[in-house]
């Protein structure tokens, strides 16, 4: 597994658990407002290895709860599915963060009960992902109806950015539906690319109404009210 980074340690990345953080290295899609832009390429270095990592869980157990594998896109490293089965099997719970460009490797974890909690990245309106990774769109689909007819514990989430609209988010949440949990995302500024301007709070505010009409379990995340 290419890894990016590793955080030994984090109370908000694993609903209700402490976890620990790996970071995969390289991602499929190029987003403007990616939070973490430096692993997109694949290029990152990495500091630490699976060895060390395996090492700090086994001197960990009983004080961590479980492991998050996030990106970059986790589902693009061929090795995922082996690298769970070793967490799992250390009694650790996983929860995976996937921008849902695999819906074949998500589904064959689902169905190997390798995952305890899924978050899933709804960028934009399935018909407007050219911009992320061209030809994605019925991926996209088919990744949201699997994590929604699955019983594992999973979100959606979406970066309210610059670009997308009101209408947008509606539409999202029309996708979502109704018992399935759906953030709707602060925008943090890129230091490195052209800034444009972030919704205002009060847009949040009408976009959070307007998604609850469709997906009642909608809230707002990173969002100071």
């Amino acid at each position: 597994m290419n890894i990016g980074g590793f955080i030994k340690n984090s109370f908000v990345d694993f609903p209700n658990n402490i976890s620990s953080v790996i970071f995969t290295n390289g991602c499929n899609f190029v987003c403007d407002f990616c939070h973490n832009s430096q692993l997109i390429s694949g290029n990152l270095p990495s500091r630490i290895s699976l060895i060390e990592i395996f090492d700090f869980l086994l001197s960990r157990k009983g004080l961590i709860d479980g492991v998050v594998i996030t990106g970059g896109e986790p589902t693009i490293q061929p090795d995922l599915k082996d690298v769970i089965k070793k967490i799992k099997k250390q009694g650790f719970l996983v929860k995976l963060d996937t921008n849902g460009s695999n819906p074949e490797i998500l589904e064959d974890l689902l169905k190997e009960n390798l995952l305890d909690y899924v978050a899933m990245d709804i960028k934009s309106v399935p018909e407007k992902y050219d911009r992320f990774c061209k030809g994605i769109e019925e991926k996209i689909r088919k990744s949201i109806e699997i994590l929604k007819l699955s019983s594992v514990d999973h979100e959606f989430r979406t970066t309210f950015e610059p670009e997308l609209k009101i209408e947008d988010i509606e539409s999202i949440a029309k996708i979502v539906g109704e018992n399935n949990k759906y953030y709707i995302q602060k925008y943090n500024l890129p230091n490195d690319k052209v800034i444009k301007i972030p919704h205002s709070v009060e847009e949040f505010k009408n976009a959070l109404i307007v998604a609850r009409k469709f997906a009642p379990l909608t809230n707002l995340r990173g969002v100071d009210m």
